[in-house]
């Protein structure tokens, strides 16, 4: 069995930073594909960041570009969510999701993944 639990969420201002973890409970989480997810009220959930197995391999959205990165600490059994110059429009609930390895580095899409984290509240104030 795969647990996820995120931490690190919180309340910011703009233009703050907040680094978010995510711990993944089983013995060879280093074979499981990590993704980033966020849900904001009234919207669905969309693709935040991924990262493939070894941690070489990484996708961030457009909108997230620039300013997070995704990264992992395989040692440490972590996925971490650095998250910097915070906007307004970054508040949402973050999710982090995790799935054995594929075909693919890393995935995107929510339907790619079997295992879900609780999730964080990240909000920040204008």
């Amino acid at each position: 069995q795969v647990r996820l639990v995120e931490y690190g969420g919180g309340l910011v201002q703009a233009g703050d930073s907040l680094r978010l973890s995510c711990e993944v409970s089983v013995s060879t989480s280093s074979m499981y594909a990590v993704g980033w997810f966020r849900q904001a009220p009234g919207k669905e959930r969309e693709f935040v960041a991924a990262i493939s197995v070894g941690g070489t391999r990484r996708s961030h959205a457009d909108s997230v570009k620039g300013r997070f990165t995704i990264s992992r600490d395989n040692a440490k059994n972590t996925v971490y969510l650095q998250m910097s110059s915070l906007k307004p429009e970054d508040t949402a609930v973050y999710y982090c999701a995790a799935r054995n390895t594929g075909t693919g580095p890393y995935y995107i899409r929510e339907t790619d993944y079997g295992y879900w984290g609780q999730g964080t509240q990240v909000t920040v104030s204008s």
